[in-house]
């Protein structure tokens, strides 16, 4: 059984208000990718790269390739429309068997713990899949302008990625998705809708994804070493 990473590299980067995506921004001379990238290769349980980005991009991706010797990159593919098109596009261009596993990563998540990536894998080979999440630490309410409700903390996560699934059970889910004309927000939503269960593992702070102006500005401080407080 080997592991496949996917990393979805379609978005625009519209939230962030930049000209050009952020993963292809460069942080402390380093392109935003090249770090996600980074993890995948130098992980052990990782056998092959799939990278989902917009076209043009792609002759960027292959210049980073060669420069940070990337040699777990298989191929570099199209993105689509929806993140969901771009994970679809990926998954089709790989050579898998139906229980090895694919791990689906937001490529703006450039932070990702080696130990995290290692646990989630594990988890999956055992159970079958693993969806790495975040536990709520704070109060959380429901509403709009007004609270509703209060919602109880111990119940409530916020999902990251990587979502690691075996490549038959993903397979399936996004073909009925895509029958069914139906969108998720994520891979695990679509795992959920063919009667999966999803098993979380432990994320981390560390592994946000960079979005907006302010995830931009934490991510320099971060890799500049500056404390938060400066």
């Amino acid at each position: 059984m080997k592991t496949i990473a996917i990393i979805a590299a379609g978005g625009k980067g519209i939230r962030s208000g930049l000209s050009a995506p952020k993963q292809y921004l460069k942080f402390s001379g380093k392109e935003l990718i090249a770090y996600t990238i980074e993890i995948f290769q130098s992980n052990k349980l990782i056998d092959e790269i799939i990278i989902a980005a917009e076209k043009k991009y792609h002759p960027l991706l292959e210049k980073l390739r060669k420069k940070y010797k990337f040699t777990k990159i298989k191929c570099i593919v199209e993105g689509g429309k929806e993140r969901q098109d771009s994970v679809y596009n990926a998954l089709l261009s790989a050579e898998a068997d139906k229980n090895d596993l694919v791990a689906v990563h937001d490529a703006a998540r450039p932070l990702l713990p080696q130990e995290v990536l290692t646990e989630s894998i594990k988890t999956a080979s055992v159970k079958g899949n693993a969806l790495v999440c975040l536990k709520s630490k704070d109060t959380v309410v429901k509403g709009s302008r007004m609270v509703d409700s209060y919602l109880n903390r111990n119940e409530i996560f916020n999902v990251q990625t990587p979502q690691i699934f075996k490549f038959k059970d993903l397979k399936k889910a996004m073909e009925k998705a895509y029958a069914d004309k139906f969108y998720g927000t994520d891979e695990s939503v679509l795992i959920k809708r063919i009667g999966k269960k999803v098993y979380i593992v432990e994320g981390s702070m560390l592994n946000f994804k960079v979005t907006t102006k302010s995830d931009i500005s934490l991510l320099k401080m971060i890799l500049n070493g500056k404390s938060l407080t400066n």
